[in-house]
């Protein structure tokens, strides 16, 4: 594997590269890091001679410019696109918004070419102008709903009504569409009031077509020398749709970490009964006789309800007759609908719509009725949910997607994946085999490392004395939980395996501190972190979403605690069966799948303590197998080079020095 020595490269690309770098630093007031000077290059190098690189750049690397200086570089002198995907919409706002204008000014003045940024996301972040208007069929009306749940139910929340009334108001006055940039935002449920499924889009043939934001974005995109895009779309292109992304060379995906997850959910499936009376209903309003499709709907209900929770090996019998029987009415209707069309007579917003939700039932159908969950291609299981509309469905997903990234995302093109936590157990190559470029020929590795001294910045506390974990959270952890909290004054992220333990936790911090304890799920997410940033007393109690993503530098995050070691579910049917084919594989599948699933939200979860070189504080994981255990140290061999201790007295002292 390629690991440059030193920052000198004959490379012209590179050269310019650090040339436009060094300029960055300077309009930041900031100062040169080896390991950014040391990721552009290779990025340079790379995308200059072709390959593909994994980056693991710790937090405080600065590896936004450490990439999109070099992908800016080569777009203006190789006149190709650069595509750039990040995991959320948050991290491809800032993106666009903070580091891309700064990288494009310093490679202006190095280069003589300004490059340009386009945004891309889903179709349903846009608003639908000619929904807005009234041009769709709507199961709850746009101004019906204004009237609907006026009462707010927690100070200063919107209700429907209020979010609805804004949003129209909105409607009118937006240059973008993009539903980013309506602030404060609005809940789902309003969302879909003004969105579309692409598939849904009325297209050229749209009567405001010319007003459309979703177009106008992909315009802009194809005309862009650098694209920012999110994890999602990769997962729709990697999904077949390919002419959603424009043609580029170069991809480079930050928060490579969390790229399977986003393309496996895309590639997943789910069948209710709910979704067909959907469909149903969509084909009544074009005319069409749907009697068959809702006996189809109901007899699938049926075979849901007989079926035990978990993992399907296959199809049982009555589970495939009402497959068949809907397969059969679907595609009925879809005859009849396209009997229903004139000749030369442009789709109705109605015709549309039924054919777009009729063709998502016809394709999971033809996924459900191969052979795909026999060939261990798929997993099948039958979910129950708490909603009374949906109670129970049908899931299909990919057990494996790295060969389908391997040849729709990464063949032929220049791939740059970068995150802070690529490696696990010390190595990149379970990274590699995860993301595809294990599938895609030879690959280079680099690890820049930190500006952080997290040996002498953090402690990494394993309670070895508490007895090893079983359901829930038990009394002894709840204990110590207190115990560091009381000893740190507050200022803790409590990270939870489940939404019970988060509850429990904080039941028992409120019934033995007096100190403020925010739990999420009791506000809105944002709004937690701002009062956790606001006072550095506080806990912070949630569970997997808050284990990834919170950025609170200083002295408000001095200790984090982790309740357990976050293996995957035993009852987990998609983990199930990834351990199964691994093992039939001939591997270990328990280290594979279920430690590495572990050792990478450990790794993300200890990132959450030192987010400056300032930052000091204690990660306490109260779970004894992370010293007990034969693979602790692979585990820990995944997180920051933290000091490390079992002795709590001493843990204890620490955090109240840091208290005062």
């Amino acid at each position: 594997m390629k690991k440059p020595d030193s920052v000198q490269s004959s490379s012209k690309l590179a050269r310019t590269s650090l040339a436009a770098l060094e300029k960055a630093v300077e309009k930041l007031g900031g100062t040169p890091r080896a390991g950014q000077e040391l990721m552009a290059q290779t990025v340079a190098e790379i995308a200059d001679e072709g390959g593909h690189l994994l980056v693991q750049a710790g937090t405080g690397t600065g590896k936004s410019l450490g990439y999109l200086i070099p992908a800016m570089v080569y777009a203006v002198q190789n006149e190709q696109v650069a595509v750039v995907s990040t995991a959320t919409l948050a991290l491809q706002r800032q993106i666009v918004t903070k580091d891309a204008p700064l990288a494009a000014e310093v490679v202006e003045q190095v280069t003589g070419k300004q490059p340009t940024v386009a945004l891309l996301k889903g179709w349903q972040n846009y608003l639908c102008v000619h929904k807005v208007n009234g041009g769709y069929p709507s199961d709850d009306d746009l101004f019906a709903a204004a009237g609907l749940n006026m009462r707010r139910k927690r100070k200063g929340e919107e209700s429907l009504g209020d979010q609805v009334l804004r949003l129209n108001e909105w409607a009118s006055l937006t240059q973008s569409g993009d539903r980013d940039d309506l602030i404060p935002g609005v809940s789902d449920r309003a969302w879909a009031q003004v969105s579309l499924d692409r598939t849904a889009c009325l297209g050229k043939t749209c009567p405001v077509y010319e007003q459309c934001f979703a177009y106008a974005a992909r315009e802009q995109a194809a005309q862009a020398d650098i694209v920012v895009t999110n994890h999602t779309m990769l997962g729709v292109a990697a999904a077949g749709n390919t002419g959603l992304i424009p043609p580029h060379q170069l991809l480079v995906v930050d928060e490579a970490h969390e790229l399977a997850s986003r393309v496996r959910s895309q590639g997943a499936i789910t069948l209710s009964a709910t979704s067909i009376n959907q469909a149903a209903k969509a084909a009544r309003r074009c005319q069409v006789i749907a009697t068959e499709l809702e006996t189809a709907a109901k007899t699938l209900q049926e075979a849901l309800e007989n079926l035990p929770q978990g993992r399907l090996a296959a199809l049982t019998p009555s589970l495939q007759d009402a497959l068949i029987l809907l397969d059969a009415a679907v595609r009925q209707a879809l005859e009849d609908l396209k009997d229903g069309k004139k000749p030369g007579e442009a789709p109705s917003p109605e015709l549309v719509l039924a054919k777009s939700e009729l063709t998502k039932i016809n394709e999971a159908l033809s996924r459900l009725l191969s052979n795909s969950i026999a060939s261990a291609k798929d997993v099948l299981w039958c979910e129950q949910t708490t909603s009374s509309k949906d109670p129970v469905r049908l899931r299909l997903a990919p057990i494996e997607v790295a060969s389908t990234m391997a040849n729709t995302l990464i063949e032929d093109h220049s791939v740059i994946m970068t995150s802070a936590t690529l490696t696990l157990g010390g190595s990149f190559n379970a990274m590699a085999n995860e993301v595809g470029l294990s599938f895609a020929g030879g690959w280079d590795q680099l690890d820049v490392g930190s500006p952080f001294n997290y040996s002498k910045q953090g402690i990494l506390y394993v309670a070895a004395h508490l007895p090893k974990p079983t359901q829930g959270i038990s009394p002894a952890a709840l204990e110590e939980m207190c115990q560091l909290a009381q000893a740190a004054n507050g200022g803790m992220l409590g990270l939870f395996s489940s939404r019970q333990a988060t509850q429990e936790a904080a039941k028992y911090l409120r019934e033995h501190t007096d100190l403020p304890v925010l739990v999420q799920g009791e506000e809105q997410l944002p709004t937690l972190v701002e009062e956790f940033k606001a006072d550095e007393n506080a806990c912070l109690l949630g569970t997997l979403s808050l284990w990834q993503g919170v950025d609170v530098p200083g002295q408000t995050c001095r200790l984090v605690v982790i309740d357990r070691i976050p293996f995957p579910r035993p009852d987990d049917p998609l983990a199930q069966a990834r351990i199964q084919a691994v093992q039939d594989g001939g591997g270990n599948g328990f280290m594979q799948v279920s430690a590495n699933h572990a050792a990478l939200l450990l790794a993300q979860a200890a990132g959450r303590l030192i987010r400056s070189s300032s930052d000091r504080g204690v990660v306490a994981v109260l779970d004894s197998r992370l010293r007990t255990a034969r693979y602790g140290s692979y585990l820990i061999k995944s997180m920051p080079d933290f000091w490390r201790t079992t002795d709590s007295q001493l843990v204890h002292a620490a955090l109240e020095r840091l208290a005062v």
